[in-house]
């Protein structure tokens, strides 16, 4: 899933469809690590969907199960929403939701850790819904039987069927 910045010139900027032109947040002593992204694309279905703005906490720890927003490593001025499935050599493997999508990790490979730029922490709109929730708020909805609780893990976005060989 590719992100976007607004086309009219407002706080996000303007830029391509598909493509983010957004400086990495700088920031001097104090300055929170957050940004503001728009995404385009069918990728992460169902968990985002096109025109979902989310906020990113850049530089926050990952851990298998979050929702990344990473530069493609084949071309590092597209900036993409991903699934972080697992840690293996060289860095992380993303996944999209939606596995009919391509343009993940199957194609491109293990991405590096400096191409893994932030976390996804919420959807602000159209619907808000938290997409990092707490290490042990997540491990009890992995332990939920199937069929109890899949709408609540799903809107947190905690997918129990993310696995590199999807």
């Amino acid at each position: 899933m590719a992100l976007k910045r607004r086309q009219d010139g407002g706080p996000y900027g303007t830029a391509g469809p598909g493509v983010l032109a957004e400086e990495e947040p700088g920031g001097g002593p104090g300055a929170a690590p957050l940004g503001l992204v728009d995404v385009e694309g069918p990728s992460m279905l169902p968990t985002l969907r096109q025109g979902d703005r989310l906020l990113v906490r850049y530089g926050a720890r990952l851990r298998p199960g979050a929702v990344v927003v990473a530069r493609h490593p084949l071309r590092q001025d597209l900036l993409v929403v991903k699934r972080a499935a697992e840690r293996r050599p060289g860095g992380w493997w993303l996944l999209s939701d939606n596995s009919f999508a391509e343009g993940d990790s199957r194609d491109f490979g293990t991405v590096p850790d400096e191409l893994v730029l932030g976390r996804v922490l919420l959807r602000l709109s159209p619907s808000p819904a938290w997409l990092a929730p707490s290490p042990r708020l997540e491990r009890l909805l992995r332990r939920l039987p199937p069929g109890a609780g899949p709408r609540l893990a799903a809107r947190l976005g905690v997918l129990t069927r993310v696995s590199p060989e999807m």
